[in-house]
């Protein structure tokens, strides 16, 4: 395994001028030799340029890459010794899974021997032992991905393994157990592991720390916790959660803050001038009767979503949504409503950026 540092940037285009020309605007970051994490962010925001670069299957148009302190920019995947599983599976059909397991294993010469018992552990702790003597060609979906997995796995030596969203054609129930796996893996092997995702849950459940991308910037790196109470930016607030953050305008005048058209006392120290009240729909609580820190708010909707109930309601300067919990007494449609912006867990934000 190896410690993976980045300093550097990628354009695609020759001569960038403006962030536009990015798509990995430059950026310092480190992954820690055995720890897991995740890329995440929406489609284009870079996550995939950011793993092709540390593979080696790219070269960044400015900057380096080090492995354990040494600089591999210009060296090939495999001279970086590293193994990578892409979105679809890439297996040989004629083999069996056994052979397909095994095959990175021969190519190194490895011991018979040595490389049985490889291929049974890993095969048994993605569960493909009953399958060992079958064909490839024959299964289905989801074993291919399984294979594909475990080619990357089976090496001992790797620098680093690379996931780029390997689990996009895996039935949604199989998804959550091949993660569960994946996390497994992880903690008996204590690999590196660097997992492309667009999907949030894979992310959170997979990493220990997740890096946040959007529009060619790493926003925020941190643990599921840091993401979801502390949102660095507004964008990690809005794309963590579901349904994300509550942002309201605001305006900070000594100490004093105008949300909503109500004045309210600042619960910490903020600048002055303007800002946003981040809230988490699941933070949020609501009265009939006005509280120190609430803001009145207009019930345009009410979902039952099965664990809980999810109210939207109207505040002056945008929609507010709130999870509550099952058996809570529900206001009316139309109805005028208290909402509880400011607590202990609120966040504010300047230039979309959190104050500290």
């Amino acid at each position: 395994m190896a410690r993976i540092d980045l300093d550097l940037a990628h354009a695609y285009r020759p001569d960038p001028k403006q962030d536009s020309d990015y798509a990995l605007l430059p950026l310092k970051m480190s992954f820690a030799d055995g720890g897991a994490y995740a890329l995440l962010g929406p489609s284009g925001c870079g996550k995939t340029t950011m793993l092709n670069i540390i593979s080696g299957l790219l070269a960044p148009s400015q900057g380096s890459v080090s492995f354990d302190g040494r600089d591999v920019t210009r060296q090939t995947p495999q001279q970086r010794n590293i193994a990578q599983v892409f979105q679809f599976p890439v297996i040989y059909d004629t083999m069996t899974v056994a052979q397909n397991l095994a095959f990175p294993l021969r190519n190194r010469g490895m011991p018979q021997a040595r490389i049985r018992e490889r291929v049974g552990r890993i095969a048994e702790m993605l569960e493909l032992s009953g399958q060992l003597g079958q064909r490839a060609a024959g299964l289905a979906a989801d074993a291919k991905q399984k294979i594909s997995l475990g080619r990357g796995l089976v090496r001992e030596d790797v620098s680093a393994v690379l996931f780029d969203e390997p689990l996009t054609v895996i039935d949604p129930h199989l998804k959550w157990q091949l993660r569960r796996k994946l996390k497994e893996i992880h903690r008996e092997l204590k690999l590196t592991l660097i997992y492309v995702t667009h999907d949030q849950v894979e992310a959170l459940t997979f990493a220990d720390e997740v890096v946040v991308m959007s529009r060619g910037r790493a926003v925020q790196v941190g643990t599921a916790e840091a993401l979801f109470e502390r949102p660095a930016h507004t964008f990690v607030g809005h794309f963590i959660g579901s349904p994300g953050m509550n942002f309201l305008p605001a305006e900070c005048r000594g100490g004093r803050l105008q949300v909503a058209g109500i004045e309210l006392a600042a619960p910490v120290s903020l600048p002055d001038g303007p800002l946003k009240v981040g809230i988490r729909p699941e933070h949020l609580s609501l009265s009939t009767e006005h509280h120190p820190g609430a803001v009145p708010a207009t019930v345009r909707r009410l979902q039952d979503i099965g664990t809980c109930k999810l109210l939207t309601a109207q505040a002056q300067g945008g929609d507010m949504k709130a999870r509550l919990a099952n058996g809570t007494a529900l206001p009316a449609i139309g109805q005028t409503v208290w909402l509880q912006v400011l607590d202990l867990r609120t966040c504010f934000y300047r230039n979309e950026e959190l104050v500290s």
